[in-house]
């Protein structure tokens, strides 16, 4: 008998893009709350992180401040962590979703895939439509690109 593979295409983001910085670069401004308040979110978004302890069942919970003024609080717990190559978190508050980071050395490259996986296929389409989850991911990656880059000419002055 084969196995039924399920699927999830209708209730899934995931982009790749290759960053122009090493792996361990990459995992530090991810993972050190220092760094990933400064360009963590869409464009317009500013962020203060209250606790990121980065381990396996840890909380992550920041506020995005966002452009017009409005906060917005997040929780999540991270499930699984492994050094340079993935990420895992549940992000509890609403809108509920998976989100899943794997990094990938190539040489001083790093390969980053982000995949968010939705509860439902509504509730993808909701979180789309109201708040551009999307574009917002893609401005999310955009930023953290051109935050790893600053972060580069840091590193080799």
């Amino acid at each position: 008998m084969q196995k039924k593979e399920s699927n999830t295409a209708d209730r899934e983001l995931r982009i790749s893009r290759l960053l122009n910085a090493p792996v361990e670069l990459v995992w530090e401004v991810w993972t050190n709350p220092d760094h990933i308040k400064n360009w963590w979110g869409p464009n317009g978004f500013t962020n203060t992180i209250h606790q990121m302890d980065v381990t396996n069942g840890g909380e992550w919970n920041l506020t995005m401040h966002g452009p017009d003024g409005t906060d917005y609080k997040n929780k999540s717990i991270f499930k699984e962590i492994v050094p340079h190559k993935k990420i895992v978190y549940e992000h509890i508050s609403a809108p509920h979703f998976v989100t899943t980071v794997d990094f990938e050395a190539q040489g001083d490259k790093t390969l980053m895939t982000w995949h968010m996986l939705f509860e439902t296929k509504e509730q993808f389409i909701q979180v789309v439509k109201t708040f551009k989850a999307d574009e917002g991911l893609k401005q999310n990656i955009d930023k953290l690109n051109q935050y790893i880059q600053s972060q580069e000419l840091i590193h080799k002055q």
